[in-house]
């Protein structure tokens, strides 16, 4: 989700530490870049902090690519009436383990196996390789002439600032996270003054903190690992194994 503050909300909070309230050692252009600069390294970290919900039309075929500025898929969700936003979800799509796939269906890539007949388009399982995070897999395939529509969650490109009242592409939520990389950038400029390299590395080191320790309260509070229903203890190959 994209968050509401503006560049100048950022930059406010960023001179202020520099003692730079004038702009004169590091210009708005300049901090504004390493703003952009530091959405993209946090998206790095943490990919669902740029998480998008799109339906999408799948092409002939099982190998499906992302959306033009996708950058990883975080999961595909379920098989959709049409890409539109207004469209409604049809049958839930699962994750399958390709070795398993392989070993009982060794020739579904194949374009004349028509996989489970009964459900025609229908998309019942995906596939997806750590190596090739921009595309993934579909089965059965998808027929020439067949419409096939699912929804994704996949982590989006962040779009630059371009102006200091243009709002950050990532949660508000790691504002802190974005203030102390600038910062550390800042001071990497200045590294040869007297305690600037020193403040660098603290504020890039508040910065990893601050995304680390995000993605460790993100675990804590996952549905899937409540410990009443014990959902998250369920292994994961059986997951993959199920219809």
């Amino acid at each position: 989700m994209a968050g509401t503050l503006t560049g100048a909300n950022l930059l406010s909070r960023i001179k202020d530490t520099l003692q730079d309230t004038t702009s004169v050692r590091w210009t708005e252009a300049e901090l504004l870049r390493y703003i952009n600069d530091a959405q993209r390294e946090i998206v790095n970290f943490r990919p669902e902090s740029s998480a998008t919900t799109s339906n999408m039309q799948l092409v002939t075929g099982t190998k499906q690519a992302l959306p033009s500025g996708g950058l990883r898929l975080i999961k595909v969700t379920r098989n959709m009436s049409s890409a539109a936003g207004s469209a409604t979800g049809k049958r839930a799509i699962r994750i399958v383990n390709v070795d398993i796939l392989n070993t009982q269906e060794p020739d579904w890539n194949d374009p004349t196996v028509a996989g489970d007949a009964a459900h025609g388009s229908i998309v019942k399982h995906y596939i997806f390789d750590e190596d090739d995070p921009r595309n993934f897999y579909v089965y059965p395939g998808i027929a020439s002439g067949q419409n096939a529509f699912i929804e994704i969650v996949f982590s989006n490109s962040p779009t630059d600032l371009a102006n200091t009242s243009a709002t950050i592409s990532v949660d508000d939520i790691y504002a802190n996270a974005i203030i102390d990389f600038v910062l550390y950038r800042a001071y990497m400029k200045d590294a040869e003054y007297a305690g600037n390299a020193q403040r660098a590395q603290n504020h890039y080191q508040l910065f990893t903190a601050s995304i680390g320790q995000g993605g460790q309260a993100q675990t804590l509070l996952d549905p899937n690992n409540d410990p009443v229903s014990n959902i998250g203890a369920v292994p994961r190959v059986m997951q993959q194994q199920g219809r």
